[in-house]
């Protein structure tokens, strides 16, 4: 089986205005083939899909990220099965806009994860028929934190995992008891966390030793979002973890040191319940579109990959027919 992960999709402000004259094909750009190959495909929506509401403004916050309702058809044009929605911008327009994504969402049968009406939907797992599931968290906007009485995200701060990984404080413990019981009826386990600080290529102290605690508490794979650039993959235990997935689609500006506007394509490859290997496929972002990095682009990004990597003991090579990073566990 072939799961594939890209990070953030952004598909408001420039983007939107794009997609009124553009067909939904037009932000994956030469993509497709690569998604059409998965059998099942996620990405962390980083923005809410709606007509309604209004910009946030309880707490400031500079950007807010809307897509028009009709724009869901763009995650149908590259048969996304999952999106994370715990993250900082899935309440930019409040609960009108919140609420009528999940109607969005669940109409057009694209499971999500990581929010909901209250802090059991939020904590619940999206459970796929080919034997996977996903479990979404955030340490971003703890105001949005869902709880009894209200409506919001699955926030767990990082550094509130209980003396590291000593499992002893309550978020810990009650992490630990959802994906040990999770993983017990599933194959595959997913856990998806948008975390941390928007750059830096490094993962942070804290990431890799929480990463590891969830591996050791039953999750098969880590993926990893927020940061706005890309950041190496390490394997745990033999299972991988994707500390950053990068931006994939959206309307930043540039920054010329940390390239925000490139990434990959994680492919990851399963057996069963083993994990055999991951293909990374080098994007850029060019017109709010992805596109395949290509030439001496594609190998300058898979190197830095490469190098990311080789620092977490990853072992990889740069497969020149593939024009693709190889990734492998258990070697």
């Amino acid at each position: 089986m072939k799961l594939l992960f890209v990070g953030d999709v952004m598909l408001g402000r420039l983007v939107n205005e794009c997609l009124k004259e553009q067909s939904f094909a037009y932000p994956w750009g030469d993509t497709l083939d690569v998604f059409r190959s998965a059998d099942v495909r996620f990405c962390n929506l980083e923005c809410v899909i709606s007509d309604k509401g209004e910009p946030w403004s309880i707490t400031p916050k500079v950007f807010h990220f809307r897509s028009d309702r009709k724009n869901v058809s763009v995650l149908k044009n590259a048969r996304i099965d999952c999106v994370s929605l715990a993250n900082n911008h899935v309440l930019d327009y409040g609960y009108d806009a919140f609420f009528e994504m999940f109607e969005i969402l669940k109409e057009e049968k694209i499971h999500y994860a990581g929010a909901g009406n209250d802090v059991e939907e939020a904590r619940k797992p999206a459970v796929f028929e080919v034997g996977g599931c996903r479990i979404g968290l955030t340490d971003n906007e703890p105001i949005w934190e869902a709880t009894n009485e209200r409506s919001g995200t699955f926030y767990m701060p990082i550094s509130a995992k209980g003396e590291e990984r000593s499992n002893t404080g309550e978020f810990s413990r009650d992490l630990m008891n959802l994906i040990k019981r999770t993983k017990a009826d599933v194959d595959i386990l997913i856990v998806s966390a948008h975390w941390g600080s928007n750059w830096g290529y490094r993962p942070e102290p804290e990431h890799v030793g929480f990463s590891h605690f969830l591996v050791d508490c039953g999750a098969d794979i880590v993926f990893g979002h927020s940061c706005h650039v890309f950041r190496g993959v390490e394997i745990y235990q033999n299972r991988p973890i994707i500390y950053s997935a990068g931006d994939f689609i959206d309307d930043y500006a540039v920054d010329s040191d940390e390239r925000n506007d490139e990434s990959f394509i994680f492919l990851v490859e399963t057996e069963g319940t083993h994990i055999k290997g991951l293909k990374l496929y080098p994007t850029v972002i060019r017109n709010f579109q992805a596109r395949h990095a290509k030439g001496e682009t594609g190998e300058r990004i898979g190197q830095k990959m490469k190098l990311l990597c080789e620092e977490l003991d990853t072992a990889v090579r740069w497969n020149s027919g593939l024009k693709c990073l190889e990734v492998f566990v258990n070697e």
